[in-house]
C-alpha cells in the first residue's frame, strides 16, 4: 500500500515538471527564434515479487510478478529543428535564417567561448562589431584577404566580424583610365564657326580622388568630307590652374599629351567698331586704320621674339586685335586677304583628325585609319611629375555620329566604357553609408562613391544532432557529447542550398493550441496522481481503525 503513495507522489513530481515546461513554452510565445521543449514521461523500475517459470511437459510456465513503482519525466525534447514563422522587420542587420536540409546557428562569442544562437537580431556596437541586440555577444565569420587587390573570403577560424573598422569607414579613391564621347556632331552648329570651335568637357579623378576638368575643341575641316579635329585645350584642377599650359610653359609638348600637329583655316572678320580694312594693293597684304584712306600697315608673321602683326616699321598692331576672335596665343601658320574686311587664317593646332562617313554618319576613325580609341597621357602632368597620381585615359569616340540635329551638336564626354560607365571611371574617396548581407551571409559596404565593397562573411554552424545542444540561456546553445562538437571554423550557408534572409527574424515555434490541450492532460493526470494519494491514505486510515 505503501508503494501506491510514492507512486502517487512520482505522478505529482513528473506532472509538474512537464506543466513547468508548459509554462516555460507559453511565457516565450513571443521570443525571438525560442524554440519549445516538451516532455516524455517513463515508468520507473519494477519490484518482481514472483520470478517467471519455465513451461515442463506437464505444466504450463508462469509469467514474472511484477509491481511497478511510479514514473519518471523520461525525456525534455527541444523541437529545435522546426523553424518558426518569419516576421518583417524591415532592419537590413536583422536576420533570419533559412534551413534546407540542415538547421542552421549562428556563432556568437561571449567574451569567454563560441556559443550558438537562431536569434538574428544584430546590431553595429561602439567598436564596429556586428554583435547582439540582447546580449552584445559578437557575431563571428570570416574575414577578408586584400592581398590580391579585391577582397576574398578566407574561410578560417571564425572571429568577429568588425565590419565599420577605421579602415572600412573610407573606400579608396580610383583615377580615371577611360573615358567616351557619345551624342551627335552637327556640322550646322553655329559653335564651329567660332574659333574655340565646339567646346566639350568632362570631370575626371587622380589617384588620390582629386577631381580636374578636360576641356576639349572639336573644330570642323572640312563638311562635305565630314573631316572634324579635336584638340585638348586645357585640364583644369580644382583650383583652376591649367596644368596643360604649365606643362608646357615648362618645356613640354603638347603633342606628348594629346594630339599631333594639324592647320585649320577659319576666316576671321575685323573687331567690331572699328575702322580697319584689309588690301593686297602692291602685292603684300595690308591694314588700313581710317577706313581705307590709307594702308601704312604690312603684315608681318611671326618671330621668335614677336606675334604675327601689322607695322608701319614703327607702331606694330597685332593680328590678335585686329581681327575677333583670334587667340592671343594661336600659333599663325599663313594669312591671306578674304575681303576688305576680314581675313582668311591659318592656324596651326596640336590635335587628332576625326572621319566621319559622310553615307551613314558613322566615325570612320580617330587619329589613324582602323582607329576609334585615342590616348590621352595626362599621367605627364603630374602634378608631381616625378610621383605623377593622374593615369593615362584611353577615350572612345567610335559612338559618335554626325547627323542633321537642327543644328545643335549634343557630343558630351563621359568617364567609364561604351559598354560600362563604371569601368576605369575613377572615384573619388567615398565614406560608408550603409551596409547590406547578401543570402550567403556576405556583409558589404557601400559608399558615396558608388563603390560596394565585400567586408567579411557570416558563418553558421551545423549540428549532427541539434537537439543535443545545451540551452544557456540569452536564447543560445552551447555544445554538448551527444550534440557533435564545433569545428571552430563553421560553413557557408549556401553550401546546401540554406540562405540568409534579410530584414526578417524568425518568431518563436510555440504551438499555443498544442500548449494548452497538453496544459489540460496535465492538469487532469496531476488531480488522478493526487487521489491516489488520497485513497491510500483513507486505506491506511480504516487499517488503523481496525484495532478500536
Amino acid at each position: 500500500m505503501m508503494r501506491s503513495l510514492f507512486s502517487g507522489v512520482a505522478g505529482l513530481k513528473t506532472h509538474q515538471t512537464k506543466m513547468d515546461v508548459i509554462g516555460n513554452n507559453i511565457s516565450n510565445v513571443n521570443t525571438v527564434a525560442f524554440k519549445s521543449s516538451s516532455t516524455t514521461f517513463s515508468d520507473i523500475m519494477y519490484q518482481t515479487t514472483s520470478q517467471a517459470s519455465g513451461a515442463t511437459e506437464t505444466r504450463g510456465g508462469t509469467n514474472a510478478k511484477q509491481i511497478g513503482l511510479g514514473v519518471t519525466n523520461g525525456a525534455t525534447k527541444i523541437s529545435i529543428t522546426s523553424s518558426g514563422a518569419a516576421q518583417s522587420t524591415g532592419d537590413a542587420l536583422d536576420i533570419r535564417l533559412s534551413d534546407t536540409n540542415t538547421t542552421n546557428f549562428f556563432i556568437v562569442n561571449n567574451g569567454t567561448e563560441n556559443v550558438f544562437t537562431r536569434a538574428g537580431s544584430f546590431y553595429i556596437d561602439g567598436n564596429g562589431n556586428l554583435a547582439m541586440t540582447t546580449t552584445g555577444y559578437l557575431v563571428m565569420g570570416w574575414q577578408t584577404d586584400t592581398s590580391s587587390g579585391s577582397p576574398v573570403i578566407m574561410k578560417d577560424t571564425v572571429s568577429p566580424l568588425r565590419v565599420m573598422a577605421p579602415e572600412n569607414l573610407t573606400s579608396a579613391p580610383e583615377a580615371t583610365t577611360q573615358a567616351t564621347f557619345t551624342g551627335v556632331i552637327d556640322k550646322n552648329d553655329p559653335q564651329f564657326s567660332a574659333s574655340t570651335g565646339y567646346v566639350r568637357a568632362f570631370t575626371l579623378y587622380d589617384n588620390l580622388g582629386y577631381a580636374y576638368t578636360a576641356k576639349f575643341s572639336f573644330k570642323l575641316t572640312d563638311p562635305v568630307k565630314g573631316s572634324y579635329t579635336v584638340e585638348l585645350t586645357n585640364l583644369y584642377d580644382k583650383d583652376n590652374n591649367d596644368l596643360l599650359a604649365n606643362y608646357i610653359n615648362n618645356g613640354g609638348s603638347k603633342a606628348d599629351i594629346f594630339g599631333e600637329e594639324n592647320t585649320s583655316t577659319l576666316t576671321y572678320s575685323k573687331v567690331d567698331g572699328s575702322d580697319y580694312m584689309f588690301s593686297t594693293s602692291g602685292g603684300a597684304l595690308a591694314l588700313s586704320t581710317d577706313g581705307g584712306n590709307t594702308y601704312p600697315y604690312t603684315y608681318y608673321g611671326p618671330t621668335a621674339t614677336e606675334p604675327a602683326r601689322f607695322s608701319d616699321g614703327t607702331t606694330s598692331i597685332p593680328l590678335s586685335s585686329v581681327v575677333a576672335g583670334l587667340p592671343t596665343d594661336a600659333e599663325i601658320d599663313n594669312v591671306t586677304h578674304a575681303s576688305a574686311t576680314s581675313l582668311s587664317i591659318t592656324t596651326k593646332n596640336i590635335s587628332y583628325d576625326l572621319q566621319f562617313d559622310t553615307s551613314e554618319g558613322n566615325l570612320t576613325f580617330a587619329g589613324q585609319n582602323n582607329q576609334t580609341q585615342l590616348t590621352m597621357n595626362t599621367s605627364l602632368l603630374g602634378p608631381n611629375t616625378l610621383d605623377s597620381a593622374l593615369s593615362n585615359i584611353t577615350i572612345d569616340f567610335s559612338i559618335l555620329t554626325m547627323y542633321d540635329n537642327g543644328g545643335t551638336s549634343t557630343a558630351v564626354g563621359n568617364r567609364g566604357t561604351v559598354t560600362d560607365a563604371s569601368l576605369g571611371a575613377g572615384k573619388k574617396l567615398g565614406t560608408m553609408t550603409g551596409l547590406s548581407v547578401a543570402n550567403n551571409g556576405k556583409i558589404y559596404g557601400s559608399y558615396s562613391n558608388g563603390n560596394t565593397v565585400l567586408l567579411g562573411q557570416i558563418a553558421v554552424a551545423q549540428f549532427a544532432n541539434a537537439s543535443g545542444l545545451e540551452e544557456i540561456g540569452d536564447n543560445c546553445y552551447k555544445t554538448t557529447l551527444n550534440s557533435g562538437e564545433f569545428d571552430g571554423i563553421g560553413v557557408d550557408i549556401s553550401a546546401d542550398g540554406s540562405s540568409m534572409n534579410t530584414g526578417q527574424l524568425e518568431m518563436s515555434n510555440v504551438d499555443l493550441s498544442a500548449e494548452f490541450t497538453d496544459m489540460i492532460t496535465t492538469q487532469r493526470g496531476f488531480q488522478a496522481n493526487s487521489r491516489i494519494i488520497t485513497v491510500s491514505d483513507t486505506m491506511l486510515e480504516e487499517l488503523i481503525n481496525l484495532k478500536r
